[in-house]
Protein backbone atom coordinates (compact mmCIF):
# COMPACT_ATOMS: atom_id res chain seq x y z
CA UNK A 1 0.00 0.00 0.00
CA UNK A 2 1.34 3.26 -1.08
CA UNK A 3 1.45 5.94 1.48
CA UNK A 4 1.04 9.36 0.15
CA UNK A 5 3.42 11.23 2.46
CA UNK A 6 4.99 14.57 1.71
CA UNK A 7 8.66 14.77 2.46
CA UNK A 8 9.67 17.75 4.50
CA UNK A 9 13.13 19.31 4.06
CA UNK A 10 15.62 18.28 6.73
CA UNK A 11 16.68 21.12 8.99
CA UNK A 12 19.17 21.56 11.79
CA UNK A 13 17.82 22.20 15.25
CA UNK A 14 17.27 25.87 15.96
CA UNK A 15 19.71 25.89 18.86
CA UNK A 16 22.48 24.37 16.75
CA UNK A 17 21.88 26.84 13.94
CA UNK A 18 22.02 29.79 16.31
CA UNK A 19 25.19 28.51 17.96
CA UNK A 20 26.83 28.07 14.59
CA UNK A 21 25.91 31.60 13.60
CA UNK A 22 27.27 33.00 16.83
CA UNK A 23 30.54 31.19 16.27
CA UNK A 24 30.82 32.60 12.78
CA UNK A 25 30.09 36.10 13.98
CA UNK A 26 32.63 35.83 16.80
CA UNK A 27 35.23 34.53 14.41
CA UNK A 28 34.56 37.37 12.01
CA UNK A 29 34.64 40.17 14.56
CA UNK A 30 37.27 38.77 16.96
CA UNK A 31 39.55 41.46 18.45
CA UNK A 32 43.25 40.91 19.11
CA UNK A 33 44.00 39.48 22.55
CA UNK A 34 44.19 42.22 25.17
CA UNK A 35 47.46 42.12 27.10
CA UNK A 36 48.96 44.43 29.70
CA UNK A 37 51.36 45.83 27.13
CA UNK A 38 48.73 46.41 24.47
CA UNK A 39 46.44 48.01 27.08
CA UNK A 40 49.20 50.42 28.14
CA UNK A 41 49.86 51.22 24.51
CA UNK A 42 46.17 51.98 24.09
CA UNK A 43 46.01 54.19 27.18
CA UNK A 44 49.35 55.88 26.42
CA UNK A 45 48.15 56.92 23.01
CA UNK A 46 46.27 59.75 24.77
CA UNK A 47 44.47 62.08 22.44
CA UNK A 48 45.36 60.01 19.40
CA UNK A 49 43.46 57.06 20.80
CA UNK A 50 40.20 59.01 20.75
CA UNK A 51 40.38 59.09 16.97
CA UNK A 52 40.98 55.33 16.73
CA UNK A 53 38.82 52.37 17.53
CA UNK A 54 40.00 49.78 20.06
CA UNK A 55 40.43 47.35 17.19
CA UNK A 56 42.79 49.75 15.37
CA UNK A 57 44.81 50.53 18.49
CA UNK A 58 45.23 46.87 19.42
CA UNK A 59 46.12 45.97 15.85
CA UNK A 60 48.89 48.58 15.95
CA UNK A 61 50.28 47.24 19.25
CA UNK A 62 52.51 44.55 17.69
CA UNK A 63 54.23 47.20 15.61
CA UNK A 64 55.07 49.13 18.78
CA UNK A 65 56.42 45.98 20.39
CA UNK A 66 58.76 45.42 17.44
CA UNK A 67 60.96 48.34 18.48
CA UNK A 68 61.96 46.60 21.69
CA UNK A 69 65.62 45.68 22.09
CA UNK A 70 66.46 42.15 21.03
CA UNK A 71 67.68 39.81 23.77
CA UNK A 72 71.43 40.02 24.26
CA UNK A 73 71.73 43.40 22.53
CA UNK A 74 72.50 46.73 24.22
CA UNK A 75 72.69 50.31 23.03
CA UNK A 76 76.20 51.71 23.48
CA UNK A 77 76.46 55.50 23.54
CA UNK A 78 80.12 56.41 23.77
CA UNK A 79 81.95 59.66 23.14
CA UNK A 80 84.91 58.46 21.08
CA UNK A 81 87.65 60.96 20.22
CA UNK A 82 85.25 63.83 20.86
CA UNK A 83 82.40 62.43 18.73
CA UNK A 84 79.27 60.87 20.25
CA UNK A 85 78.69 57.41 18.81
CA UNK A 86 75.64 55.20 19.24
CA UNK A 87 75.22 51.63 18.07
CA UNK A 88 73.45 48.40 18.97
CA UNK A 89 76.05 45.92 20.17
CA UNK A 90 76.03 42.37 21.43
CA UNK A 91 76.41 42.51 25.21
CA UNK A 92 79.47 40.26 24.84
CA UNK A 93 81.28 42.68 22.49
CA UNK A 94 84.55 43.92 23.93
CA UNK A 95 85.45 47.58 23.77
CA UNK A 96 88.36 46.60 21.52
CA UNK A 97 86.14 44.84 18.98
CA UNK A 98 83.64 47.71 19.10
CA UNK A 99 86.37 50.23 18.27
CA UNK A 100 87.95 48.11 15.56
CA UNK A 101 84.97 46.39 13.94
CA UNK A 102 82.12 48.85 14.44
CA UNK A 103 83.93 52.21 14.34
CA UNK A 104 86.85 51.06 12.14
CA UNK A 105 89.39 52.64 14.50
CA UNK A 106 92.08 50.06 13.80
CA UNK A 107 94.97 51.98 15.40
CA UNK A 108 94.14 50.17 18.64
CA UNK A 109 95.67 46.73 18.14
CA UNK A 110 94.52 43.27 19.18
CA UNK A 111 97.53 41.45 20.56
CA UNK A 112 96.99 38.73 23.15
CA UNK A 113 93.26 39.43 23.72
CA UNK A 114 93.88 38.48 27.37
CA UNK A 115 95.03 41.82 28.85
CA UNK A 116 98.67 40.76 29.03
CA UNK A 117 100.40 42.74 26.26
CA UNK A 118 98.87 46.24 26.42
CA UNK A 119 98.60 46.65 22.63
CA UNK A 120 94.91 47.54 23.01
CA UNK A 121 95.40 50.31 25.60
CA UNK A 122 92.96 53.24 25.31
CA UNK A 123 91.86 56.01 27.65
CA UNK A 124 88.47 55.78 29.36
CA UNK A 125 87.57 59.02 31.14
CA UNK A 126 91.28 59.88 31.25
CA UNK A 127 92.51 56.55 32.62
CA UNK A 128 94.30 53.83 30.65
CA UNK A 129 92.33 50.64 30.13
CA UNK A 130 92.94 47.37 28.32
CA UNK A 131 90.13 47.47 25.77
CA UNK A 132 90.19 43.71 25.25
CA UNK A 133 89.12 43.11 28.86
CA UNK A 134 86.32 45.68 28.89
CA UNK A 135 82.83 45.35 27.41
CA UNK A 136 81.51 48.13 25.19
CA UNK A 137 78.11 48.02 26.91
CA UNK A 138 79.80 48.82 30.24
CA UNK A 139 80.96 52.21 29.00
CA UNK A 140 77.64 53.77 28.03
CA UNK A 141 78.15 57.54 28.43
CA UNK A 142 81.92 57.31 28.92
CA UNK A 143 84.54 59.27 27.02
CA UNK A 144 87.00 57.14 25.06
CA UNK A 145 90.24 58.32 23.46
CA UNK A 146 92.18 56.12 21.04
CA UNK A 147 95.50 56.72 19.29
CA UNK A 148 93.56 58.32 16.41
CA UNK A 149 92.25 60.98 18.79
CA UNK A 150 95.60 61.74 20.40
CA UNK A 151 97.23 63.50 17.46
CA UNK A 152 97.69 63.56 13.70
CA UNK A 153 100.80 63.29 11.50
CA UNK A 154 100.62 67.07 11.01
CA UNK A 155 99.87 67.84 14.65
CA UNK A 156 101.39 65.10 16.81
CA UNK A 157 101.06 64.82 20.54
CA UNK A 158 104.36 65.49 22.33
CA UNK A 159 104.63 61.81 23.23
CA UNK A 160 104.14 60.73 19.63
CA UNK A 161 106.84 63.14 18.50
CA UNK A 162 109.19 61.85 21.22
CA UNK A 163 108.67 58.24 20.13
CA UNK A 164 109.61 59.26 16.58
CA UNK A 165 112.65 61.23 17.76
CA UNK A 166 113.95 58.38 19.96
CA UNK A 167 113.01 55.60 17.54
CA UNK A 168 110.76 54.07 20.18
CA UNK A 169 109.33 51.49 17.80
CA UNK A 170 110.44 48.77 15.41
CA UNK A 171 107.59 46.71 13.98
CA UNK A 172 105.15 49.30 15.37
CA UNK A 173 102.46 46.82 16.43
CA UNK A 174 102.68 47.69 20.13
CA UNK A 175 103.40 51.38 19.56
CA UNK A 176 99.84 52.69 19.83
CA UNK A 177 99.33 50.96 23.17
CA UNK A 178 102.76 52.08 24.40
CA UNK A 179 102.00 55.71 23.56
CA UNK A 180 98.54 55.63 25.14
CA UNK A 181 99.99 54.18 28.36
CA UNK A 182 102.84 56.70 28.32
CA UNK A 183 100.44 59.65 27.96
CA UNK A 184 98.32 58.36 30.86
CA UNK A 185 101.51 57.95 32.90
CA UNK A 186 102.10 61.69 32.69
CA UNK A 187 99.11 62.20 35.05
CA UNK A 188 99.86 59.27 37.36
CA UNK A 189 102.08 59.21 40.47
CA UNK A 190 105.41 57.86 39.30
CA UNK A 191 108.99 58.30 40.49
CA UNK A 192 111.53 60.13 38.41
CA UNK A 193 113.95 57.31 37.62
CA UNK A 194 114.03 55.07 34.56
CA UNK A 195 113.29 52.10 36.82
CA UNK A 196 110.08 53.82 37.99
CA UNK A 197 109.00 54.36 34.38
CA UNK A 198 109.74 50.74 33.48
CA UNK A 199 107.64 49.55 36.40
CA UNK A 200 104.74 51.82 35.44
CA UNK A 201 104.95 50.64 31.81
CA UNK A 202 105.32 46.94 32.67
CA UNK A 203 101.85 46.17 31.35
CA UNK A 204 102.95 47.04 27.80
CA UNK A 205 105.11 44.47 26.05
CA UNK A 206 107.41 45.24 23.12
CA UNK A 207 108.34 41.98 21.42
CA UNK A 208 111.02 43.80 19.41
CA UNK A 209 112.77 44.92 22.62
CA UNK A 210 112.78 48.69 22.06
CA UNK A 211 112.36 49.33 25.79
CA UNK A 212 115.35 51.64 26.30
CA UNK A 213 114.20 53.94 23.49
CA UNK A 214 110.64 53.93 24.80
CA UNK A 215 111.83 54.95 28.28
CA UNK A 216 113.98 57.72 26.79
CA UNK A 217 110.99 59.09 24.88
CA UNK A 218 108.80 59.08 27.98
CA UNK A 219 111.44 60.74 30.13
CA UNK A 220 111.94 63.49 27.55
CA UNK A 221 108.25 64.43 27.71
CA UNK A 222 108.14 64.17 31.51
CA UNK A 223 111.10 66.53 31.91
CA UNK A 224 109.97 69.00 29.26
Amino acid sequence: MRENQQKTPQRFPAELSDASGDAQRKKRFRLPQLTRRSFLAWVGAGGAATAMSPHEVLAAAPAAEAVEQAPGVAVARLKVNGVMREADVDVRTSLLDYLRETLQLTGTKKGCDHGQCGACTVHVNGRRVNACLSLAAMHDGDEIVTIEGLGTPDNMHAMQAAFVAHDGMQCGYCTAGQIMSAVALLKEPCGGTDADVKEAMSGNICRCGAYSNIVSAIQQVRKA
